[in-house]
């Protein structure tokens, strides 16, 4: 049985202000080892050029402690509160909010966040998209995925037809991919919420998006097949980095799904752009 552990709103700060400083400049090494493995199998010139200045990039930034991109993003946190936590010296979602305020300050980075109506900005990027789960245990995690405007501007929530199948959201897939074309950014992760409600399903792709990119649904073959299938139809769109032509469209299709109503069929499909900066901490 797990004992109540005490965690100053403090410590929630730093963490979460070390975790987007750090996403902001150094990408992940599951991105980078896809995206090298990706300009090495590239047949088109300007596509294995672009995934090549991409990998240089990833390297400046990290070497220099610089943002991988100048759209720096909206930060979102998924975080999954032990319920045998006490949280002490102040409000939890404050100690959050603050910890992005200190980052996107402190770092230099630049505050993309605004008002929809007026677009006066906020000023310090908050305030932050926090999703929080209670869970089992005594510790908390954070993951802060900071995303930028490009890609999420690509995604979109639907309601098909119940009668759709497996069949119906793979072409929805494959269609907003097809729109996108290079807007995004490519190479891109697709992240596929599928059920729930309409806003679950968009949660559920957005989570998606932090998988280690290439891993599978380990749960679901139905799901794991369909991850397949649809990065090798994306992948002969022939949109290619860049949007310069090529193979590599995108880099993986991360798919999860729960039930819904008998009356429905959510499906999301939110795009990532290759800077897919997500890091995460265990407190």
């Amino acid at each position: 049985m797990n004992t109540i552990r005490e965690i100053p709103t403090d410590i929630i700060t730093d963490t979460v202000k070390g975790l987007f400083l750090t996403a902001s400049s150094e990408l992940g090494e599951d991105v980078l080892s896809v995206i090298r493995k990706a300009a090495q199998s590239e047949d088109t010139e300007l596509g294995k050029y672009a995934l090549e200045k991409i990998l240089e990039n990833a390297k400046v930034a990290k070497d220099d402690s610089l943002p991988l991109c100048q759209d720096t993003g909206l930060a979102v946190v998924f975080v999954e509160v032990g319920q045998d936590v006490h949280v002490t010296g102040g409000d939890f979602n404050e100690a959050v909010q603050e910890g992005v305020r200190r980052a996107y300050t402190d770092g230099f980075l630049r505050k993309s966040v605004c008002d929809p109506i007026t677009r006066a900005n906020t000023g310090d990027n908050t305030p932050a998209v926090i999703h929080t789960e209670i869970v089992l245990g005594n510790t908390i995690r954070f993951i802060a995925m900071p995303k930028g405007g490009g890609s999420e501007n690509m995604s979109s929530s639907v309601m098909l037809l119940p009668s759709s199948g497996l069949e119906g959201i793979r072409k929805h897939i494959i269609d907003m991919v097809r729109t996108a074309g290079p807007n995004p950014c490519p190479p891109i992760i697709v992240g596929v919420g599928i059920g729930g409600s309409i806003e679950k399903s968009a949660l559920l792709a957005k989570r998606a998006l932090s998988r280690r990119v290439g891993e599978p649904n380990l749960l679901d073959t139905r799901l794991s097949e369909l991850e397949r299938e649809a990065l090798v139809e994306i992948n002969n769109l022939g949109i290619g980095p860049q949007g310069y032509g090529g193979k590599t469209t995108a880099l993986a299709v991360h798919v999860e799904m729960m039930p819904c109503h008998i009356a429905s069929l959510p499906v999301t499909v939110n795009i990532q752009c290759h800077v897919a900066r997500h890091k995460e901490a265990v407190i």
